[in-house]
């Protein structure tokens, strides 16, 4: 009996230590957080790396809302990079962490798309007699896996009825809507498969049919 209640002092007196220590590492350390929003596309899955001038310390990723928490860093001052295919690389500098506090970066944190490896949708629309139609609103909506619609982007013609849309790279499939002006609203489906320029025409027709 004693050497069995022994055991489970000993053992709890090496939870109690385990505890004590993760909890002084806590207290010694810091972390980052923040929000990532992409100009366009989904926030989540950018690299989050984190660094002392040149040298990599800690490394994350952001969620599907974009957010991202790094934990476990010395007191100190840090660099921050963001990376993800598609986007141009963003670069915060001279971040300070203190012990015990996580320091947030906030939920402004931009990447615009990078111009080098992006895919355009060109498009313009036109009339019954062939005519370019300027001022017609065009949506751009993402097509997910089970066919429902999720709305990305919205814009006018200009003078001479074009549009443009840029977009990441990645594989998808997008609707691309045209609402002129006494007409019936036309849709036609295009897929994204790389960095490159896709082009379609839309015909609107005046009246309803």
């Amino acid at each position: 009996m004693i050497t069995i209640m022994n055991k489970c002092t000993q053992l709890l007196l090496v939870v109690l230590l385990a505890s004590a220590s993760v909890f002084a590492q806590n207290r010694n350390t810091g972390g980052l957080k923040g929000k990532v929003r992409v100009e366009t596309g989904a926030p989540s899955g950018v690299s989050i790396v984190v660094r002392q001038g040149d040298r990599e310390v800690a490394r994350g990723v952001t969620d599907k809302k974009g957010e991202f928490l790094i934990s476990g860093l010395a007191p100190g001052r840090y660099g921050v990079t963001l990376r993800k295919a598609g986007l141009s690389i963003g670069t915060i500098e001279d971040i300070e962490v203190k012990s015990g506090k996580t320091r947030s970066l906030g939920d402004h944190l931009v990447m615009s798309i990078d111009e080098g490896s992006i895919a355009f949708i060109r498009g313009s629309v036109f009339n019954q007699e062939d005519r370019s139609v300027p001022n017609v609103r065009i949506e751009l909506a993402k097509i997910e896996d089970d066919g429902t619609l999720r709305k990305i982007d919205g814009r006018v013609t200009n003078e001479i009825g074009a549009f443009v849309f840029r977009l990441t790279p990645d594989a998808a499939k997008y609707r691309i809507t045209a609402k002129a002006s006494g007409a019936e609203a036309v849709t036609k489906d295009i897929e994204i498969d790389g960095a490159a320029v896709y082009r379609l025409a839309l015909k609107v027709i005046s009246g309803k049919q």
